[in-house]
Formats: structure tokens, sequence, C-alpha cells
């Protein structure tokens, strides 16, 4: 974290406040300059030389491998973000401008805090060390941005290793007196928090941060944010007996306290309360957290519910408030993210993106994001993802590039390459619960599961599931696929009314069979009162009772294909597993045990269609 946000202001200490400059433009001159540009690498860790053209704005998603170097740029511009702030502090702001004639500034292991490393060797990519002053330092850092009146700015940090000593120096440089430089922090992957957390100087924080502790000092940014907080709303009220409506409703929109504790409520339920702190007396920061109901602004404290430690809270809300706590902060432009979604559940991740996208809106911050979540990913746009691939990354050209992003990012799906690649034949689907049901209804039948068959869950439409089957074909020459989707809204007469065929999709593929259930949901084909009422148990009448609750009366050519349109059209998704009048609440019983009860002659035509196309796609 950069020691600018612990700079004294008055008799405070705050990680919010800018260097005197900074300070003195104020923070609305950031507005659209002052991000990075781009980041040039020569011998850093794996990259040699190479460069990293940036969005200027925005949430950006770093996508790759592992090893691909997502963290490894983002720590590049943390050293670069440290190692300028030290040079102007022990030597001034002159040592960042052209003609700087000192040696370079000398630092121990120990005083070298952006990052966790067993040995600074490990910062080089093939590391030659040498003597401070000799010629060709061996690694350098170089950022570029633009300044508010739209000059180009750039400044290279270069670093050489001599008896176990870190040296520093500015090398190419167009800053000038009076030039801002933007305002960086990084978070590396979330580690926990702690018990106890005493009031920190900068470079404490730095150096928890930097070891990957960042849950370390959550509670001294709160603590800042908080007393920031007070300061403005002192400030708002002097003179009078309360805050005027209008600076109230601005301080909520704009300070980062409020904007905090509004977000904590709408997606927690909760609020943080920040217990005063004298460093006089006391020795540790105290947060409690309360729990209630938002409504519109107002948050409401459940009756008799007693404030806990910010610790008490799990680990998936301490990650969250970690990466937002530091994202509302005003004094920083550009945000470094190393896996903030890493052990989140995916309505967690979800949220977290939504939030820093709106707060990235908002502000013109930049915020780059490492990840490896295809969840995540599947919904960002592709001109916002950053794909690693050798030794570079690129901003993805086309929507389709992401499919193929996937299979690299060590997720659920690559494990299914090699089976594939023995198989040559796959099932695409839209869950691994929808193969279950086509296999429990193909032993009924007496069909014989094909084993050279691989079922692979995707949800997009026959769109991205094209662009999925041409990424794989480019690995697999040989492949065949049948694809198979819930027909969901789309209308009934898009889909081949005897193949199942896809018919508002034009651009097929001679070795892709796309498909759609006629019936709304793949669950529309179990909704038959006596197969439910033998998996069941329950007598047949209870389920007939159960199905007229929804509106149904289940007709007697159940299996046929032009069976009434009210069985074709049901939410059978909702009405076998969802909501206290489910079928599977009701009557305790899954879709997949009703599948098994059903008879042969009880398996409705399009089943028996699809099975037979399953099979003849394996047997070529």
């Amino acid at each position: 974290m950069p020691d600018a946000f612990i700079r004294p202001t008055g008799e405070r200490r705050t990680y919010l406040a800018l260097p005197a400059r900074e300070e003195e433009h104020g923070i609305r001159d950031f507005e659209g300059a002052h991000v990075i540009r781009k980041v040039s690498l020569i011998n850093f860790k794996k990259f040699k030389n190479t460069e990293f053209e940036l969005h200027p704005a925005g949430l950006s998603f770093l996508a790759g491998g592992n090893n691909s170097g997502k963290s490894t740029l983002l720590q590049a511009m943390a050293v670069w973000d440290f190692c300028r702030t030290v040079l102007e502090m022990e030597r001034g702001r002159e040592s960042l401008y052209p003609g700087y004639g000192r040696q370079g500034l000398g630092l121990s292991d120990d005083e070298f805090s952006p990052l966790a490393l067993p040995s600074l060797k490990h910062l080089w990519t093939n590391l030659t060390t040498q003597q401070p002053g000799a010629d060709g330092y061996s690694l350098s850092i170089r950022c570029d941005w633009t300044d508010v009146a739209g000059a180009d700015k750039h400044l290279t940090l270069v670093l050489a290793l001599a008896n176990d000593r870190l040296f520093l120096k500015a090398s190419s440089t167009n800053l000038a007196d009076g030039d801002l430089l933007p305002p960086l922090a990084y978070l590396p992957p979330f580690a926990g928090i702690s018990s106890r957390e005493n009031y920190m100087s900068g470079a404490e924080r730095r150096a928890m941060i930097g070891r990957g502790l960042a849950g370390g000092v959550i509670r001294n940014l709160l603590h800042d944010l908080h007393g920031e907080n007070e300061r403005r709303r002192a400030e708002l009220k002097e003179g009078r007996t309360k805050i005027k409506n209008s600076d109230l409703e601005r301080l909520r929109a704009e300070d980062p306290w409020e904007v905090l504790q509004q977000t904590m409520a709408e997606v927690f339920g909760l609020q943080l309360d920040v217990a005063p702190f004298n460093d006089l007396y006391h020795t540790y920061i105290k947060v409690s957290t309360i729990k209630g109901r938002l409504d519109g602004r107002k948050f409401t404290r459940h009756s008799g519910y007693k404030a806990r430690d910010l610790m008490a809270e799990g680990s998936g809300f301490l990650q969250w408030l970690s990466v937002y706590a530091l994202a509302v902060s005003p004094s920083v432009r550009t945000l470094l993210l190393d896996e903030p979604d890493a052990h989140l559940h995916p309505s967690l991740q979800s949220q977290l993106v939504e939030k820093l996208e709106s707060i990235a809106q908002r502000s013109g911050k930049q915020v780059l994001l490492a990840t490896h979540s295809t969840e995540i990913l599947r919904w960002a746009d592709h001109s916002q993802v950053l794909r690693f691939s050798g030794s570079g990354a690129k901003y993805l050209q086309e929507a389709d590039q992401k499919v193929g992003l996937f299979l690299g990012l060590g997720s659920d799906y690559a494990p299914k390459l090699d089976p594939l690649r023995r198989a040559r034949r796959l099932l695409i689907i839209e869950n691994l619960s929808d193969a279950r049901l086509l296999k429990a209804w193909a032993k009924q039948l007496g069909t014989a599961w094909p084993k050279n068959l691989v079922e692979w869950p995707w949800t997009g439409g026959s769109g991205e599931r094209k662009q999925l089957f041409l990424q794989l074909q480019k690995e697999i020459p040989e492949l065949k696929a049948l694809s198979i989707r819930d027909r969901d809204d789309q209308e009934l007469n898009q889909v081949d009314s005897n193949s199942l065929c896809d018919k508002s999709f034009s651009a097929a593929h001679d070795n892709l069979l796309l498909r759609v259930w006629r019936r709304r949901h793949i669950e529309n084909y179990l909704l038959l009162p006596a197969a439910i009422a033998r998996a069941s148990g329950q007598p047949v009448e209870v389920v007939e009772a159960l199905m007229a609750e929804h509106a149904l009366v289940v007709p007697e050519n159940f299996v046929a294909r032009d069976v009434a349109f009210a069985m074709i059209d049901a939410r059978g998704k909702e009405i076998t597993q969802k909501g206290h009048q489910s079928i599977m609440t009701v009557c305790a019983v899954s879709p997949f045990q009703i599948a098994s009860a059903m008879k042969a002659d009880e398996i409705p035509e399009d089943v028996r269609e699809l099975l037979a196309q399953i099979v003849a796609l394996c047997a070529d």
C-alpha cells in the first residue's frame, strides 16, 4: 500500500491522505487521467522484454492458465509503485526527474516490502549480479500514463542486486516539477484475518500486504475510512444543528465510508461499527458487525442482536470487504487485485464484480483483476478480458475467443480433454443432471448408453455452443457432437417437430447437431402422474391434485409430439423442483427418481428420438 496513505493530516494519520502535490491539485483532477496505459518489463520474473497495453479506465480481467503471468504483471506494477515512493521519500521528487546524477538507493531484504519473496533474486528472469554504478541494470519496469493536460508521461525504474542489497534508480523519465504520479494499490490473494490488529504505520501495512496478509490491515482501512467520514460530517454540520439535506445526500453518494456501509447493508444485511481509538491508550482497533434490515437508506438493527467482532464473520465476507474497502478509497486510481474472487461463492463473485464495475464507471478508476473464474469471464465483455499467453498478453478481439480461453484456465473442463481425445464424441448438455435423466430413460428403454461419449455441461445458447465445438475441434479434428438444451422462451416453431433441430440458428456445422427440447424444459417430460406416484409411493390422486395446483391436466397422449400446448409450455423446472408446491417438496422425489420409474411406453417420443440420435452419433 502506498506510503501516501499514512501521511499525517493535522493530528490524524490517515491512509486516505494524498501526497502533498496530489493534495494541492485535488482529487477531481484525476478524472480521466493518471491511470496506467502501458507497462514495459525487462527481465522481470518470466518476462524478458514485454510490453502490456492496458485500458486506461474501467475493469480489466487478467485471464490465462497457471503461471501465464497474470500475477507477475500486477506484482511488477506494485514494485514500480513501491520503488518510486521510496526514491521520492529518501531522495526527493527530483530523483525521478531527467538528469538526476546520484547513484541508486540501496535497500536491504527486510526493507523491500511490496511482495513476499524468499530471495530478491526471484524478481529477475535471469539475474547477473552487478556492482552499483556499473552499466546495464538487469531489471527495469516502465509505466506510461497521460496527465490531465493530455501529455504523455513515463517513468522507468531500474533495479540491481549487489551483495544482497537492492539498488533502485530512475532511468528513462520525462517527469517535471508539479507532475502527478498514478496512485496504485496492490492486493494479493486473501489469506485470512488476524484476531487482533494494532494501528500500523505505512511501512507495516505495506509489509503485511506484501506477505499476502491483507486481512491483517483491514481494520486499519476501516478505521481510516470511518475517521475521514466523521471529519467530513463535522465540517458539514459546523454552525448548524444538523447537516443540510443536500449536503447529506451528496455525502451519502460520494463518501467512501457511506458507500461502503450502504453496500454492506445491501449485499450482506449488516453494518460496521468502528470503536473510538486513541493511540495514547488504545492498543488494538476494534470493529464489530451489526445485523439488520435495510429499507431504502434506513438500516434497522435486528431486535436483540448483539454486535460481534469482525473476525466472527465468514471468510467470504472478509475477503469481499477487504477488496471493496480499498476500491472505494478516493486516493487510489489504479487497483491491482490478484484473484479477489478466489474461494467466493459464484453469487458473491458476481456481486463483487458488479460493485467494482460500478465504482470504476462512476469514478473513472482503473481496476486490473486477475482471475481463474470461468463464471466471471463468461459474463464479462470480451473487450475487457486481457488474455495471457506465451510471453505477453492482449485483449480479446472477438467474443468467440472466450470459449477457447476457458480451456486453458485449469477449470473443470480441462480434465475432460483427454477422454474426449479418445472418444471423439461429445454430448453438450446444460448440466450433468440432464445427462443422468437421459441415461435413466435409456435404461428403461433397454438402450445401451454409448461408452465413447463425453458429457460436457454448458449453459450457453446454440451460437456459443458452436464456438465451444469449433475450439475443441481444433484440438480434436475428428470430433463430432450433439448439443441439446431447453427451449425456455424460444418460439416453438423454431424447433423442428421431428428432429428437434434448432431452426433459429442458420450457421450449422456438419459435425455438430444442435438440438432443442420442444417442451419448455427437459423436466416437462417427467410430468406424468402415474410415474411420479410410482417413484414417490404417493397415490395417483394426490399427484393429480398437485398438478391441478399448477393448472395442469395431464392428457392421455402424454408421450406424443402433438401433446396439448399447456403440457409443452409448462414450466417443468419449477414444477418439479422449486417452491413449496413443487413435486420434490410435496412428494419427496427427485427428477432422476421419476425418470427411473417411468415405463418404456411412458417415455415421450421426443426423448426416444434424441436417444436414437445419440446412439447413431456414437456408432459412426
